[in-house]
């Protein structure tokens, strides 16, 4: 039956672009940039749709469109917890993956202060312990996790330290997280997959570690350290499950897997068994952890989003590694003259099935400018976010230890759900044109 399932769905990515043309549409581009943002699967869009005609109510309403509206957010809510292994109560809505991530932030350093004033009530036992809260994450995080950590530091309200990447695996690792820990440290936030270089991070094992370790602090009066991790590139990618992450928080986002631009926050147990504080104030929604009156079609999506990964998330993964590796093996045999450097396949690391970051070898061959010559394929050198920043190579990837020359002409192709074998073979060689015309 399963592989009766696999088949179904590659037939169906054999005949599909990215946003459902036929691939015998004259000028089709290529999209391998599912990373950055994925395009709204049909079933979200109808989802989304209904929503927005049957559940125009407002939630909080007892007529019948309101309460239409309450019942979708319920499913929507439901969903969510199941996608990722845990409790509907466990889910807060929220506008995407940089609200939900500081979220977390900002409670950790409140949840500190408020903690300390009420362990401490002597000025010397203050000093021995520390009144500024510390925070540690990694050096190749997302802005929406970086900045918010310095912008904490640099107004002296939080200390923090960023732990860098092992060049051998591309991974936070673990033994270097727990060098950084204080007797003030509240957070370690890590990514659980990154965007750019696909590498899986070891969060189960970083939060088996802390938990045995929290309960020494405990005995000791020391803060418990709270552990988030941002999921937004795995979900819809891999097998998610927040038990087995052993995580207190994990940030969903939506435009990740096919679902409309809106995000989610798990939290175990939150307002009792882990702290959430609100950075909003307002009408009470979402137990007034994040206020304001819900956006009810786009929950619906991403509630339908979430039901396609729970039913198919194994084919999806499936399906994309073998287009990976496919593009890979191609991506070698055509350049393998030229000269070609896979950034990340490492040992002793996972990667994310749909992603690769490669780098073709030469002067004059920087990422942007080969994608500049391209007819065909749509891409990147990296982040989105940072697609502003001229030629100047990924601060990720040199962070990892990639050299200067070969960060510069690194591109990461991501492929998605319907990315074909047919697909890999046009971008390729339009690859291929694009190099020779620069050389």
């Amino acid at each position: 039956m399963k592989k009766a399932r696999v088949n179904k769905w590659e037939e169906t990515s054999e005949k599909m672009g990215y946003n459902g043309e036929k691939k015998t549409s004259p000028g089709r581009k290529i999209y391998l940039d599912y990373n950055a943002t994925t395009p709204l699967a049909p079933e979200v869009i109808q989802r989304v749709t209904e929503a927005m005609h049957e559940a125009w109510g407002n939630p909080s309403s007892s007529y019948t469109a309101g309460q239409k509206a309450k019942e979708i957010i319920t499913e929507a809510r439901e969903n969510l917890a199941r996608m990722v292994g845990g409790r509907l109560q466990d889910i807060i809505f929220t506008s995407g993956g940089t609200e939900a991530n500081n979220l977390v932030i900002y409670t950790a350093v409140k949840h500190f202060k408020e903690s300390n004033a009420q362990r401490h009530e002597g000025e010397d036992q203050r000093k021995t312990l520390g009144t500024h809260p510390h925070l540690i994450t990694s050096c190749i995080e997302h802005d929406s996790v970086r900045l918010p950590v310095e912008h904490l530091v640099k107004e002296h309200k939080a200390e923090a330290t960023f732990v860098p990447v092992s060049k051998a695996t591309g991974q936070v690792e673990v033994d270097d997280v727990f060098s950084a820990i204080r007797p003030t440290t509240c957070l370690v936030s890590i990514m659980l997959a990154n965007n750019e270089t696909g590498v899986i991070m070891p969060i189960s094992q970083l939060s088996q570690r802390i938990q045995a370790l929290n309960w020494k602090r405990k005995s000791s009066g020391l803060p418990r350290i709270l552990v988030h991790t941002d999921a937004a590139q795995m979900i819809g990618k891999g097998h998610v499950d927040v038990q087995e992450l052993g995580v207190d928080y994990l940030t969903i986002v939506g435009h990740k897997f096919y679902a409309p631009r809106i995000g989610a926050l798990y939290v175990r147990g939150p307002g009792e068994a882990t702290p959430l504080h609100p950075m909003l104030f307002g009408g009470g929604q979402e137990r007034s952890f994040r206020p304001g009156t819900e956006n009810t079609p786009m929950i619906a999506g991403l509630g339908k989003a979430a039901e396609l990964v729970i039913k198919h998330c194994e084919d999806y993964e499936t399906h994309m590694r073998k287009i990976r590796d496919y593009l890979e093996e191609r991506l070698e045999a055509v350049f393998e003259e030229q000269g070609i450097h896979f950034n990340f396949r490492l040992k002793g690391s996972r990667r994310l099935c749909n992603t690769s970051n490669f780098s073709i070898l030469g002067s004059g061959l920087q990422g942007r400018l080969v994608l500049s010559h391209c007819k065909t394929l749509l891409a990147s050198v990296g982040a989105a976010c940072h697609s502003e920043k001229g030629d100047q190579p990924s601060a990720i990837l040199l962070s990892c230890g990639i050299p200067h020359n070969v960060a510069q002409n690194a591109l990461r192709l991501s492929v998605g759900r319907n990315t074909s074998k047919e697909d890999v073979d046009l971008i390729v060689e339009d690859l291929k044109q694009a190099v020779a015309q620069l050389q």
